[in-house]
């Protein structure tokens, strides 16, 4: 019988965010392998007998893969941990868990926080499309590129940012992307001075810069894609049904408005009918 891998969520701030399941797989696992062992160790429940610390990170991952295979395939089980939050998301993890998967060993997730879905649920942006980048390239000129890379995307761009690191990445935001975008900063999510800003990326460009304590810890970035574009060009076209409603029948409106807009017909239809 072989061991199976549990990638289990921590808490990003918020200790009481660790849910019972995460809490009970850590208390019963032989192996965790975590990104910073010291970081991960004050999560440990009290237990009866050891238990084997790896170390896992981004440096060592590869060479790391083989050893925990080895001892998923003693019937060990292990417990993947990051730093806080979800393991794989912008943390090490990913070259393990496809390798156990292509072993044909059992991965399982124990959910739990995640700062860009936090971000998400409390910035007022759109939610039914996102873009996760993660973070961005350290230097401005290859940090513009990407952000000018990232302009056509039509949902919401989510960024990972050290909070020290905010003004610059808003200037070339504001310089990529333009200054009018709406955009939140989520900052110290669940933690004691837990901030969320929201404005346009001109505005949130100079809030920042003018508070020292908004460039302290950990910052969610997110921007509203170009979906707030085609959501201005919808309105457009429910107006448009509606003056097509009033002038002529359903259905010469509704072929109109195809022709016009390019939307299917059955689409172009619903549309007039509800104009009426």
């Amino acid at each position: 019988m072989t061991g199976t891998l549990y990638v289990v969520a921590t808490p990003i701030g918020n200790l009481d965010d660790f849910s019972a399941r995460a809490r009970d797989t850590l208390a019963r696992v032989a192996v965790i392998a975590a990104e910073d062992t010291r970081t991960s160790r004050k999560l440990l429940p009290a237990r009866a007998d050891a238990v084997q610390w790896i170390a896992l990170h981004d440096h060592n991952e590869s060479r790391t893969v083989e050893r925990l295979l080895g001892l998923l395939r003693e019937g060990r089980d292990i417990a993947l941990v990051s730093d806080a939050g979800t393991p794989l998301i912008s943390d090490p993890g990913y070259r393990l868990v496809r390798a156990v998967r292509a072993a044909g060993i059992t991965v399982r997730p124990i959910p739990g926080a995640c700062a860009l879905i936090a971000a998400l649920s409390v910035a007022g942006l759109a939610t039914d499309r996102f873009w996760f980048e993660g973070f961005l390239p350290p230097r401005h000129a290859a940090r513009r590129t990407r952000l000018t890379a990232l302009a056509d995307v039509d949902g919401t761009l989510g960024f990972y940012v050290p909070a020290r690191d905010l003004p610059a990445v808003l200037g070339d935001a504001v310089a990529s992307l333009g200054g009018e975008r709406e955009a939140v900063v989520a900052r110290e999510l669940t933690k004691v001075f837990e901030t969320v800003l929201d404005g346009t990326l001109d505005d949130l460009a100079a809030r920042v810069s003018d508070d020292a304590d908004q460039q302290r810890g950990e910052a969610v970035l997110l921007i509203a894609g170009r979906a707030s574009e085609a959501a201005s060009t919808r309105l457009d076209c429910a107006l448009l049904a509606r003056e097509l409603a009033a002038e002529l029948p359903p259905a010469r409106a509704a072929r109109v408005l195809t022709r016009v807009t390019g939307m299917a017909r059955r689409e172009a239809f619903a549309m007039v009918e509800q104009a009426r």
